[in-house]
């Protein structure tokens, strides 16, 4: 059994760089994928997240390919919305009870299609959106029942490079991985 590990995985990637392919918008969870899901309140109210840095470049790096990036989360917070402005991401959805609301409008504003899309996602929120679009992808640290819908799982769990991860796959499917990292190996 163990000598097919290393084809099945191999033929997961496959199916999962097919899927990127043809992805022109990702859409992000924010706690547990983005974050690591750690909430941290202080005594005056703030909230307070961290965000890992090689999952802005890996964005910023997708934004430059074409793709655009959005969010779709249930909670609200000030520090969302400062982390999805710097990284000047189209889409912020906040708040949002029932994120395959948020979904049908982005796909409405847009004109894209679902196959068009992927979504990264850690929790049972996340289900509705990951059997939609074309690429659904979970970071490590996801709850099984959103691993089990994926077409890709992440190495990583989420506040930890997992984004960056997925990034670096539809990149790597549009075929413009080399061409991006030989940028940065000439400056």
């Amino acid at each position: 059994m163990s000598d097919r590990l290393p084809q099945q995985i191999s033929a997961d990637r496959k199916q999962a760089l097919a899927r990127a392919k043809k992805i022109k918008l990702l859409l992000l969870d924010v706690d547990g994928v983005l974050t690591d899901g750690t909430l941290v309140y202080t005594g005056s109210n703030e909230e307070s997240k961290s965000f890992h840095t090689q999952d802005g470049f890996g964005i910023r790096l997708l934004q430059k390919t074409g793709i655009d990036v959005g969010i779709i989360t249930a909670r609200k917070s000030l520090v969302v919305q400062r982390r999805a402005t710097e990284l000047k991401m189209g889409y912020i959805y906040q708040g949002v009870a029932n994120k395959m609301t948020a979904f049908n409008e982005i796909m409405k504003t847009s004109g894209l299609k679902p196959f068009e899309v992927a979504y990264m996602g850690d929790d049972w929120l996340d289900l509705t959106i990951l059997q939609h679009v074309g690429l659904a992808v979970a970071p490590a640290n996801g709850v099984p029942e959103v691993r089990e819908v994926a077409h890709y799982v992440t190495d990583m769990p989420g506040g930890h490079g997992a984004v960056r991860d997925c990034c670096n796959l539809i990149i790597e499917a549009k075929k413009l991985l080399k061409y991006l990292l030989q940028e940065y190996r000439i400056r």
